[in-house]
């Protein structure tokens, strides 16, 4: 039998990395894409198919599928997308310009790439489409306004795409992680250091006391944190169980905030986030 396929985005590290590896081990071809040319080299070392898509450059999400389907014969069952960045800033220092940034990547690539290979999977009659979220895709926290946006609009997004995909063969998923051990912070800084004058901001002792000390000091894991071996695992089930569900959703965190956003009103969530 042929080899389920499947696309990943954003795979040097964290949660594409481990996830690339998890289901190549369970028999999946994995086209483990980066946007970095030595990052695809390290991972083509490691036994992967790898090559360059950058979710900022509709070009290059293009030629990456292009160079999929040279490899299938012009198929291809699943795609996660994943890749993704993050920044901390209070939303009032936030410039536009580093906004649109961040959205080019974590929504409007993810868009991009998935119109892309709907036509795929609509004339092949089947395909799985999984979204990496978060769970401040649901919940908002201070200083991750830039990143919350851009989670809560693909969330809406996803679900809008998975009720008009309703009959086609498409299944559109969610993946929810919490704090999952990734490169996530690390990567970060070159943004922050871009886009955010903090020793400007009226915040400018909020910063110094609680952002970059996160921001540049190695801490260790977060409470609750999991290994990246935990999404692979959602990911896994996401695309192998007969009738998925919406939401896949992943550490103890994202569970009890979507029971805390079901259950509490506005403002008593408001306090109880504010003091975490």
């Amino acid at each position: 039998m042929t080899r389920k396929s499947i696309l990943i985005t954003g795979c040097s590290s964290g949660i594409g990395y481990d996830a690339a590896h998890a289901l190549h081990k369970r028999g999946w071809r994995v086209f483990a894409t980066c946007r970095k040319q030595e990052d695809c080299d390290r991972l083509t070392r490691e036994g992967l198919e790898s090559f360059l898509l950058d979710q900022s450059d509709t070009d290059s999400m293009s030629a990456a599928i292009e160079e999929v389907l040279t490899r299938t014969g012009g198929t291809l069952d699943a795609l996660f997308n994943n890749a993704a960045f993050g920044f901390p800033a209070a939303v009032e220092d936030v410039p536009t310009d580093a906004l649109r940034s961040i959205f080019e990547t974590n929504l409007f690539g993810y868009h991009d790439l998935t119109r892309q290979v709907i036509p795929i999977m609509r004339a092949q009659g089947h395909g799985r489409i999984l979204n990496c979220s978060s769970v401040l895709g649901f919940v908002a926290l201070r200083f991750r306004g830039a990143y919350n946006s851009t989670k809560f609009a693909m969330e809406g997004l996803t679900d809008t795409l998975r009720i008009e995909m309703r009959g086609s063969g498409i299944d559109v998923i969610l993946i929810q992680p919490g704090p999952i051990t990734s490169k996530l912070r690390e990567n970060s800084i070159p943004h922050f250091e871009k886009w955010i004058d903090w020793r400007s901001s009226a915040r400018k002792a909020e910063y110094e006391q609680k952002v970059l000390t996160r921001l540049y000091e190695e801490r260790g894991p977060d409470t609750f944190e999991l290994p990246a071996s935990a999404v692979s695992d959602k990911v896994w089930q996401a695309l192998t169980d007969t009738n998925p569900r919406a939401r896949y959703k992943i550490t103890k965190p994202t569970y009890l905030m979507a029971v805390f956003k079901r259950l509490l009103p506005t403002r008593m969530l408001d306090w109880l986030i504010d003091r975490m």
